[in-house]
């Protein structure tokens, strides 16, 4: 119900907004015997959607015995609630889940005997279900990845909306990172030291830590917001470049294409023709 009159609100705020900014120049306008620009038009509006953007987000990671989650298992969840506005760690929890066997030991380093030891998993289970329910988004880097383990080995299912860093926020260009970072180039571009790698927990702190280092946060969280859409690339094979340079990916959502989930306002950015494709084919 909050988030319906929220979203009201905002709606009312943004008729408001348009009736008032077409007719209506500034006094530095009337000064200079213009009218308001379509941009300064757009620039309030991006304001008005930052005042309504997220107020706690969940930074939320997983480790797990393998790559499906049919036959392998989450042995490992993080999770840090920040608070945006302040930029702050409002708290962080991690658990380990049972399993008999880690394949994937060799990567995220957690014998699958500890996590047989004795800890108070139903607790764990319970606080980091409270700390989904007060946050207003989930953040994971590779999102689709992490979001399909929910709902299964004594893990609740998320109904919230998600945020992948590496796939839905478009970083600064200042920082030089790919179209799909990694989690350890996306912190060391913020000058956060990278210590450890592959521990739930760990990966948790280095999203928060560049979070905190990020001064357009609220208006890259709206723009992550942004409805998606599948679009498959129209380019030749001696192209291909250009669309693994904009984070399209071969053979993945569309078999025998390049295709990325994009917004409106990020396909207009493109280099080369693309084709939206009905995700229900």
């Amino acid at each position: 119900m909050k988030e319906e009159q929220n979203y009201q609100k905002a709606s009312e705020q943004l008729d408001f907004l348009n009736r008032t900014t077409k007719d209506t120049p500034s006094k530095k306008e009337k000064d200079l015997g213009v009218r308001s620009s379509f941009k300064s038009n757009v620039e309030r509006v991006e304001i008005l959607s930052i005042e309504n953007s997220p107020e706690n987000i969940l930074i939320l990671d997983t480790e797990t015995t393998g790559l499906d989650n049919k036959n392998d298992d989450c042995l490992e969840v993080g999770s840090i609630l920040f608070n945006v506005k302040s930029r702050s760690v409002l708290a962080q929890q991690s658990f380990l889940l049972p399993v008999e066997n880690n394949n994937a030991e060799k990567i995220n380093n957690i014998p699958a005997e500890i996590t047989r030891l004795p800890q108070p998993l139903t607790e764990a289970i319970k606080y980091f279900e409270s700390l989904v329910r007060v946050s207003d988004v989930i953040v994971a880097h590779n999102a689709e990845f992490d979001m399909k383990w929910f709902g299964f080995n004594k893990l609740p299912q998320i109904e919230k909306q998600w945020i992948c860093s590496m796939d839905d926020i478009t970083w600064p260009a200042d920082r030089q990172l790919k179209t799909r970072p990694s989690v350890r180039d996306l912190a060391l571009a913020y000058g956060v030291p990278v210590w450890n790698a592959h521990r739930a927990l760990t990966d948790c702190i280095y999203l928060a830590e560049v979070f905190k280092r990020c001064s357009e946060l609220e208006k890259l969280l709206i723009r992550a917001l942004e409805p998606k859409v599948l679009i498959r690339a129209e380019i030749s094979y001696e192209e291909r470049y250009l669309a693994k340079n904009a984070g399209f990916r071969w053979n993945d959502s569309i078999k025998g294409a390049w295709s990325r989930k994009m917004s409106r306002r990020d396909i207009e950015k493109l280099e080369f023709p693309v084709h939206e494709v009905d995700c229900d084919d």
